[in-house]
């Protein structure tokens, strides 16, 4: 069963896409259904598309206007509507693009709107660069030899220890307000993270040699 959700949302558009079949239930939010119209992603994949349309003209999407659903709740973002709906229909994996790039706020934004959903949802985005997750934690990554590896407190982080990485971290702690565990890279394939309180954001970027 294809238990995975692929979500589009209005950051940066993505430059390639993923197999769409791949997944159980593709879904968009408002913005983002301007730049899959304009890279011709096949709108007819799209199980939902959810916002409350205030950037849309209209002129030629009545179409898909069965796909529309519309969520006008102004404190909270897109992103945090299609997910509540995500969360609804019964999905825990969700991969999310546009996440990043454009107004910096926004991407913050995306990030503490993941943060909230972190016991409900997989959520995993994933950009020109890198993918990122919150993780739990006790994990062990694999595939990722020579890769950009960050660590990032969110806002802090434990007794945490780490293997695999080029400088590692042995009962150490992590916080946005002192240290934190940026650019390092993987030196084996498999890297293993372990903390004792906190909550810590992963990257994982493009071969780091």
């Amino acid at each position: 069963m294809k238990d995975k959700v692929l979500l589009f949302i209005n950051g940066e558009p993505p430059k390639s896409f993923p197999d769409p079949e791949k997944y159980g239930l593709i879904a968009c939010t408002d913005g983002a259904f301007h730049y899959l119209k304009n890279l011709n992603f096949p709108l007819g994949k799209l199980d939902f598309i959810s916002g409350d349309f205030d950037s849309h003209s209209g002129k030629d999407e009545n179409i898909y206007e069965d796909k529309f659903i519309y969520t006008p709740d102004q404190d909270k973002t897109d992103f945090h509507k299609a997910l509540e709906i995500i969360v609804e229909r019964g999905f825990k994996n969700v991969d999310v693009l546009g996440g990043s790039g454009g107004e910096q706020d926004h991407f913050l934004g995306n990030l503490t709107v993941a943060f909230g959903f972190k016991d409900q949802l997989n959520i995993r985005f994933y950009d020109e660069f890198s993918e990122y997750y919150f993780i739990p934690k006790n994990m062990i990554i694999n595939d990722v030899k020579n890769k950009m590896v960050s660590l990032y407190p969110f806002p802090s982080v434990e007794n945490i220890t780490t293997k695999g990485l080029n400088w590692p971290l042995t009962h150490g702690s992590l916080s946005i307000t002192s240290r934190i565990g940026t650019r390092n890279f993987a030196v084996e394939d498999e890297v293993s993270i372990e903390y004792e309180k906190g909550d810590l954001l992963v990257f994982i970027g493009r071969n780091y040699l």
